[in-house]
């Protein structure tokens, strides 16, 4: 991993990175197309770059995991990605600076060298290049599934949620049910390392928050918050399948929106696959009702080898 400082954003005591009010705020329309792109990309990359680097020694070496900051976003390798790719992303790229032929050169030699089955760039579609689909076919990459991103201003209420689980913070003793039951609820193999990145997260490391949901004595539903300047992503919620429609996400709603308003954030960043055709997709929905706008669909570009 380099030494490069994190990604530009904002606080509170610096609002002229971008121009935004850090107090408060209501209404998403109050931004700008770039400052949203800001918000929302830099909030992902921050909290992924996060997530990974946070891993354990043992789980960096064992999965081939390299984090490296480059071209204005972050580039993160994992060699033995247990689920076929999802871990190896290129993304915050196009909000400082252009994207160009060399940084996605760079970022697929990354890739290639490192050998996982696939690996992602996610790119705002305001910052593609006029010749990407030239770049695109030179370097072997593809158009995949399309995400929605979503903000939310922290100064808007959230409803309130009912839910017969207790809903609370996640403590040590819970990491490690904790990390299954994230593996799990996303259909993610619990290889053994992959579980002590998710556990790492749990106890805190990387500057995340986890939050459970329990039905007795058993965890049956996890989530995260990670802060970043005046952005907090929701970074990720799942429910075991027995669980399900017990008021779990919305409950997780409601605790993260304080907790973010309490940390000082103005905005909350989150991200799900976008619905097409006859797909339907809850997690969009709970967003949705839980006063997150859509900003923009983003492709998820697919590299394969």
């Amino acid at each position: 991993m380099d030494s490069q400082p994190p990604l530009r954003l904002a606080h509170s005591s610096d609002s002229s990175i971008t121009g935004l009010d850090t107090g408060l705020m209501t209404d998403v329309s109050s931004l700008t197309a770039a400052e949203a792109t800001q918000l929302a990309e830099s909030a992902e990359a921050e909290f992924m770059f996060a997530l990974e680097s946070a891993a354990p020694p043992e789980a960096q070496r064992a999965l081939r995991m390299s984090q490296a900051r480059l071209g204005g976003g972050v580039v993160l390798v994992m060699g033995e990605d247990p689920t076929g790719g999802y871990w190896n992303k290129a993304l915050g790229f196009g909000v400082t600076e252009p994207v160009t032929e060399d940084l996605v050169a760079d970022v697929v030699g990354r890739f290639r060298t490192a050998g996982p089955p696939a690996g992602v760039l996610q790119v705002a579609p305001s910052a593609l290049p006029e010749a990407w689909p030239d770049l695109c076919a030179r370097h072997g990459i593809t158009a995949g599934q399309v995400w929605a991103k979503l903000l939310r201003p922290a100064g808007l209420d959230p409803e309130r949620a009912t839910t017969d689980l207790a809903v609370g913070a996640v403590g040590p003793s819970d990491a490690d049910a904790y990390a299954r039951v994230y593996a799990r609820g996303f259909g993610m193999p619990e290889d053994p390392h992959l579980l002590t990145m998710f556990a790492a997260a749990a106890v805190g490391a990387g500057g995340f928050t986890a939050y459970g949901a329990w039905d007795g004595d058993r965890l049956v539903a996890a989530a995260q918050l990670h802060v970043a300047g005046p952005v907090a992503a929701f970074c990720g919620a799942a429910t075991l399948e027995e669980a399900r429609r017990r008021g779990a996400q919305s409950a997780f709603m409601q605790r993260r929106v304080g907790d973010a308003r309490a940390a000082g954030c103005a905005w909350l960043s989150a991200e799900t696959w976008q619905e097409g055709g006859e797909e339907h997709n809850p997690s969009l929905h709970n967003m949705r009702r839980a006063g997150f706008v859509e900003v923009y669909d983003r492709v998820n570009w697919v590299w394969r080898p």
